[in-house]
């Protein structure tokens, strides 16, 4: 074929993939055909044809390359480039508007609340479907993910695409270098009914509700069996984004805050994704205040029932990212946004007994062994009583009758008991004094609902939290130590307690599932390392409630020892900076409880030494009250070395910049903070300069 053909058919071949596309965002995400099926039908046949008589001018973002891939063999595993965060949740009107107040407050006192109307908020759907996030690189699906636990995924690119509602490749003409977009994958009610109907047909299984169809169908190894399922995909958010300006590529992140983001709103956001050809829902509103989010929800509420997909609630976002950024995160939730969901469908059932489950973190949880019962699309034979208090409120006894529903649509509990239907041996439920799995004291603060297991190096439910937690970076950095790995030491019995990490082999680890003889060898270096930890890390990584990174610090530098530690009093522990009365005394319970010191007496037996500190320094340090903010890459120290020595000398490390930040210390490849820096007129040193600030020149 001459050049002049091949070129001819190349451009039919991308005319008709632009004209597919075209329909493809009419039908599926705007819901406005301009073609019947047949037609679509024959351009899809036609350009079939031609990349079947060109195979070299197939591409990964042609329409026939949806069909799905061969089947996989597992899911890889993705890190996200930011965290995917979950929401907080409200339930009532009074929560609504409390979190509208803090907002207000938040923003006042940072000069940017409105002086009318209040704070301006961007309401949206709840979807009950599955989150997943898309990464787009010069416009093109490159990555699919599903959420995990919100800092590592699952790899469902081959699945994601065959969904026709995501675009393959992005439109416009302000297409982003890279676009990390957060959404949700979803089944519309009809669709659900009609692939019921199919399985029922084929005698396969069918399934419970819209949510489980979508995740199973979105999970599934063989994508041929995804591209069949119709699912759907809305945008609601993102993660990283980079932008070509004048040359340089600007990355900009939800959660940094050092940049400004290409659109100064979450809805302006939300309408960039649309012109770029990803799906938003339309059912979203710029609100302003408490009094309009809450006629939102109600007016959703009214309408649920008539939406063409299940949600579960609906979501309130500050809609200015700039105020976005001043409120703020907690560790696993933005403050600016808050999920207010909708009442959970209710059934009653019998209470056949109580038991109490141990939690990773040792809470006590009164569960109730229900008479089977199906409710909000499950079948329910257990639910949560939350803690004795919750147990006493509702007067739940065994035997009763009560009302459960699945809270938020995902937890089963139980709302009360109805005494009407009461029977005469019905029986009051107690909390153990002691851990039903391990046998330990089981405490309860005055100011905390729940009861405790005081084991926690040795009580077998919170044992892969405890040991997970030890290995964490932070603590003894045991790197290789994972919680697949920890899983199956614990699972085996052959690591019963954080000492027996210390008695393992590389021979034994060897044997265990992706580990030989290399990755074996290379985790007992780290396990030989972890012997002589700084006594702050060996603190922090036994687990002490309320006792986090910088208390740890603190109380090491007091005490200097861990003997100094175990033998300190209440009224000693108070004398540390910022210990009070709750922190004193959990230490304190901690190490008087037996099972702790047993372990604790196997790891000194085991060679475990803290590195002792000198006792802190009485009068002023150098960096006392004063914020400062890391950026680059330091020639000497790491980013952990240098916290731990600001934080040492008094001074706090913050993630961003801000007038109150004292010094930005910049190393290689600074990034935009040190712009910022800059424009505010912070002052910027280097790690010589900081080094000098600490007296450790």
């Amino acid at each position: 074929m001459k050049s002049g053909d091949t070129r001819s058919v190349a451009q039919h071949i991308e005319a008709l993939r632009r004209e597919i596309d075209e329909h493809n965002h009419r039908y599926y995400v705007l819901d406005e055909p301009v073609v019947s099926d047949a037609e679509y039908d024959r351009l899809m046949k036609e350009l079939s044809a031609l990349e079947e008589a060109h195979p070299d001018l197939i591409t990964p973002d042609s329409p026939t390359q949806r069909v799905g891939a061969a089947p996989l063999a597992a899911f890889d595993s993705v890190r996200h480039a930011v965290v995917m965060r979950s929401l907080n949740n409200a339930f009532e009107a009074d929560e609504v508007r409390a979190f509208d107040r803090r907002n207000a407050e938040g923003l006042a006192a940072a000069g940017l609340l409105p002086s009318e109307g209040g704070v301006e908020y961007m309401a949206e759907l709840k979807f009950d479907g599955l989150a997943v996030s898309l990464r787009y690189e010069a416009g093109q699906l490159v990555r699919a993910a599903t959420r995990g636990d919100g800092q590592t995924g699952e790899d469902i690119t081959a699945n994601v695409r065959t969904i026709r509602s995501v675009p393959l490749r992005l439109k416009g003409s302000e297409v982003p270098d890279v676009l990390e977009v957060r959404g949700e994958v979803l089944m519309t009610r009809k669709d659900f009914e009609r692939l019921n109907e199919t399985q029922q047909k084929r005698g396969d299984k069918v399934f419970v509700n819209p949510r489980n169809a979508a995740a199973g169908s979105l999970r599934q190894l063989d994508p041929r069996i995804t591209a069949s399922r119709p699912l759907r995909f809305f945008a609601y958010g993102w993660g990283e984004i980079r932008v070509r300006r004048d040359g340089q590529v600007d990355l900009f992140r939800q959660e940094a805050g050092d940049a400004e983001m290409p659109r100064p709103t979450h809805s302006d956001m939300l309408d960039w994704f649309a012109e770029l050809g990803l799906p938003v829902n339309d059912l979203r509103r710029r609100l302003k205040g408490a009094d309009e989010l809450l006629a939102f929800y109600e007016d959703i509420g009214a309408r649920r029932s008539s939406l063409p997909f299940e949600i579960d609630g609906v979501v309130y976002k500050v809609n200015q990212l700039a105020a976005q950024d001043v409120l703020g995160y907690v560790a696993r939730a933005p403050r600016y946004a808050v999920a207010h969901k909708f009442p959970a469908q209710e059934e009653t059932t019998l209470v056949e007994d109580i038991g109490v489950q141990v939690g990773r973190t040792g809470a006590l949880t009164p569960v109730a062994r229900l008479q089977p019962v199906f409710v909000g699309g499950v079948t329910v034979t257990n639910a949560t009583l939350h803690n004795e208090d919750e147990v006493r409120r509702k007067d739940v006894r065994i035997g009763d009758t009560v009302i459960v529903r699945r809270a938020g649509d995902v937890i089963p509990e139980v709302v009360a008991s109805i005494p009407a239907l009461r029977p005469d041996d019905a029986r009051e439920f107690r909390m153990p004094e002691s851990c039903p799995v391990c046998g330990s004291a089981v405490e309860r603060l005055e100011d905390e609902a729940a009861s405790r297991c005081t084991g926690g190096l040795f009580c077998a439910a919170q044992r892969k939290q405890s040991l997970t937690h030890a290995a964490s970076r932070k603590a003894l950095d045991i790197e290789g130590l994972g919680e697949k790995l920890v899983d199956q030491l614990v699972d085996s019995g052959r690591v019963k307690s954080l000492a027996d990490l210390f008695t393992l082999t590389a021979l034994e680890l060897a044997a265990y599932e992706r580990m030989g003889r290399k990755s074996a060898e290379n985790l007992m270096r780290a396990i030989e390392e972890a012997r002589k930890p700084a006594l702050e890390r060996l603190l922090y990584a036994l687990g002490i409630r309320h006792v986090g990174e910088t208390t740890a610090r603190d109380v090491s530098a007091h005490f200097g020892s861990l003997d100094a530690i175990m033998a300190a009093s209440e009224e000693d522990l108070l004398a540390v900076r910022d210990v009070g009365p709750v922190v004193a005394a959990s230490i304190r319970r901690f190490f008087d409880e037996p099972h702790n010191r047993e372990i604790i007496a196997a790891l000194q037996k085991a060679g475990v030494e803290p590195v002792h500190q000198a006792v802190a320094r009485q009068g002023k340090q150098p960096l006392a009250g004063k914020t400062l903010v890391l950026t680059g890459t330091l020639p000497n120290w790491s980013r952990d070395e240098a916290t731990r020595h600001i934080m040492a000398a008094g001074g706090k490390v913050s993630g961003s910049v801000s007038r109150k930040t004292a010094y930005v210390v910049a190393g290689e490849e600074a990034g935009s903070k040190l712009e910022k820096a800059e424009s505010l007129g912070v002052t910027v040193i280097d790690e010589a300069k900081l080094r000098a600030l600490l007296g450790r020149e």
